[in-house]
C-alpha cells in the first residue's frame, strides 16, 4: 500500500493520477486550496478504493512558511512518504506580465520559487527516510524561452534544473526525483487557447504514463512521449532563426 502526498491534489492531472493509485488501495494526504473541491476529491478516491484520503487546506503560493506545518501534519497521518507529487501552478498572461513587474514576479513564484521551496522541504524528508519518490510537474515550456510564454517557461526551467541537481543528491540517499514535462493537456488551464487538436492529450492518458513512469523511476518524463522529439527539434534551432519565429 503506497503512502502518497499530493500538493495541488485537485488539479486535473493530479486527480487523474490519484484515481489510478486509489485502485491499488493507496493512502493519501491531499493538499489543495479549495476546500469544497478537495473534499469531493477525497470522497471520490475513497469510493475508488483508497484506504484513506485525508484533506489539508493550503495555498502553496501564499506563504512558504506554511509548507513545514503541512508536511509535519502529513507525517503524523502517513508516517512516511512513498510518493510525493507536486502538481500545482498557474498559466500566466504573458502580455500582462510584460506590462506589470509585480505580476511577472508573482507568476514566477507561483510556478518556480514556491515549488523549489517545497521540493527542498520534501527532499529532506526523503533523505531522512532514505527512500521515496519525489515527482514534480514541470513543463515542456521550460526547455526553451519562447516569446509567447517566457515568464512561465523560465519558472519551469528553474524547476527542471533544480530537479536535476536534486536528483543527483537524493540518488545517493536511496530516493528518486522524476521531472514530468507535459505538453498541451485538456485541462482548465488550457481552455480557451487556440491549440491544434492533435497536440492536446487527455488527462487519463497522461496520468497512466506518469504513474508508470514513477513506478519505473524514470528521470525525465515527457507526456505525451512525442513531446520529447518536438522539444529536441525546438532546442536544435539556431538562435539566429529562433528569435525570428512566433512561437
Amino acid at each position: 500500500m503506497k503512502k502518497i502526498l499530493i500538493v495541488g491534489a485537485t488539479s486535473t492531472i493530479a486527480n487523474a493520477c490519484a484515481r489510478l493509485w486509489a485502485g491499488e488501495g493507496s493512502e493519501f494526504f491531499l493538499v489543495a486550496r479549495g476546500e469544497q473541491k478537495l473534499q469531493q476529491t477525497c470522497a471520490d478516491l475513497r469510493a475508488r478504493g483508497a484506504s484513506a484520503a485525508v484533506p489539508y487546506i493550503m495555498d502553496a503560493n501564499d506563504d512558504i512558511a506554511l509548507h513545514r506545518a503541512m508536511l509535519e501534519r502529513c507525517l503524523e497521518t502517513l508516517h512516511t512518504v512513498d510518493i510525493c507529487l507536486i502538481a500545482y501552478g498557474t498559466l500566466p498572461d504573458q502580455s500582462a506580465c510584460e506590462r506589470d513587474v509585480e505580476l511577472a514576479m508573482a507568476e514566477f513564484a507561483n510556478n518556480g520559487s514556491t515549488v523549489i521551496a517545497l521540493l527542498t522541504l520534501v527532499a529532506n524528508q526523503l533523505v531522512a527516510q532514505r527512500n521515496g519518490t519525489l515527482a514534480v510537474i514541470s513543463s515542456v515550456a521550460g526547455d526553451r524561452g519562447r516569446p509567447s510564454n517566457y515568464v512561465y517557461g523560465s519558472a519551469k526551467a528553474a524547476v527542471s534544473t533544480f530537479c536535476e541537481g536534486l536528483r543527483a543528491r537524493l540518488f545517493k540517499a536511496g530516493a528518486h526525483v522524476i521531472t514530468i514535462k507535459p505538453g498541451f493537456i485538456d485541462t482548465p488551464m488550457t481552455q480557451g487557447l487556440a491549440l491544434p487538436a492533435f497536440l492536446v492529450a487527455q488527462p487519463e492518458v497522461v496520468a497512466r504514463r506518469i504513474v508508470a513512469g514513477i513506478e519505473r523511476k524514470v528521470t525525465v518524463l515527457y507526456v505525451p512521449a512525442f513531446w520529447a522529439l518536438i522539444m529536441c527539434l525546438i532546442r536544435a534551432l539556431p538562435q539566429s532563426l529562433f528569435k525570428r519565429l512566433n512561437l
